[in-house]
């Protein structure tokens, strides 16, 4: 399935108003506009990436670049930012100027599932088949995309270190509950300041916190400055907020209709989805394709194992390709 090139590939980058909200999206592959029928070269099929929180596109840039390769350049793979998560470029406004109110608390948790659903409706042909790829919440957004839109032409749901229940009570929920619930507009202030800081010296910052790691991502270094944003901050931190809430039992029946086209991929260390979460969800579901990591990889693995991930995914697909 791997292409042998080495080659960077190119990608194409928009900043849109999906739901009223500002949008970044990449994209590895065709970069017209696939909602439109008159083309016959249309893909039979799109590989969609629903980011965790933060929902920035642009981590996610090596791992849809090397997924791309990794599928031969056969099939366009895009990823769609979280609505309001992306600092946008000079002269557009985090919400469109307009009278039309598209969407209700677009920046929630339930607006990012509609966000997800009306970028589809507008950007892509309801003839193409889909792969998503979800990370994090993006797993909880995608399970309610699939139950909300049963018409949606889902071939495969791969659900990375999937948040889809009991987040408050994980390790590293307990610990952030009462900051993101309580205390988050304390950090706004901090961030407001350290927003008037030079470019360099933000970037210096944020290889400072990342210092632990052996390798990081350049690209994460560059799309953290966006984490300097007020605007970009306050709607991380309120969808993050409701996903503590909110985020509670698993939808074991949307699962359960949907087992055969999904696939699990738990960690062992995993401080948002403990292991035994993984041994709760294999034991009720002990057809399903619910795997454990057996490589290490942490839960922000875009950060520094997003080619090791794409590789093993195109691996996972092989068979669902074949077939097309």
């Amino acid at each position: 399935m791997r292409s042998g090139s080495e080659e960077p590939v190119p990608l194409h980058e928009e900043f849109i108003y999906c739901c009223g909200a500002a949008t970044h999206v990449l994209k590895c592959g065709p970069w017209k506009d696939l909602s439109k029928d008159e083309s016959k070269n249309l893909p039979r099929l799109l590989f969609m990436i629903i980011p965790g929180n933060p929902g920035l596109a642009g981590y996610y840039r090596t791992f849809i670049q090397a997924l791309y390769c990794g599928l031969n350049q056969q099939y366009p793979v895009w990823v769609v930012s979280h609505a309001g998560h992306c600092k946008p470029p000079s002269g557009m406004e985090m919400t469109e100027d307009t009278d039309i109110k598209e969407l209700e608390d677009v920046f929630g948790l339930n607006g990012q599932v509609e966000h997800k659903l009306n970028f589809l409706k507008k950007n892509v042909s309801k003839d193409i088949k889909l792969v998503l790829i979800a990370h994090s919440i993006g797993c909880y957004i995608t399970l309610e995309m699939m139950k909300r839109a049963s018409e949606l032409q889902v071939l495969r749901s791969v659900l990375l270190f999937p948040t889809i229940e009991r987040m408050a009570q994980s390790p590293q929920g307990k610990l952030m509950t009462p900051l993101l619930c309580k205390l988050r507009y304390a950090l706004y202030m901090p961030v407001y300041l350290l927003s008037f800081l030079p470019e360099g010296v933000k970037a210096s910052l944020v290889r400072f916190a990342l210092r632990g790691m052996k390798t990081c991502d350049e690209s994460s270094i560059t799309t953290s400055i966006n984490l300097f944003s007020v605007d970009c901050i306050a709607n991380i931190l309120y969808m993050a907020s409701q996903e503590m809430m909110k985020v509670v039992e698993r939808d074991s029946t949307t699962i359960k209709q949907n087992l055969k086209k999904l696939i699990f991929y738990y960690g062992t260390g995993d401080s948002w989805c403990p292991q035994h979460y993984y041994d709760e969800i294999k034991m009720d579901f002990p057809d399903g394709d619910i795997r454990l990591c057996e490589k290490g990889l942490r839960h922000a693995f875009v950060l520094d194992a997003s080619k090791e991930m794409a590789a093993m995914i195109t691996d996972w697909l092989q068979d669902d390709l074949t077939k097309l």
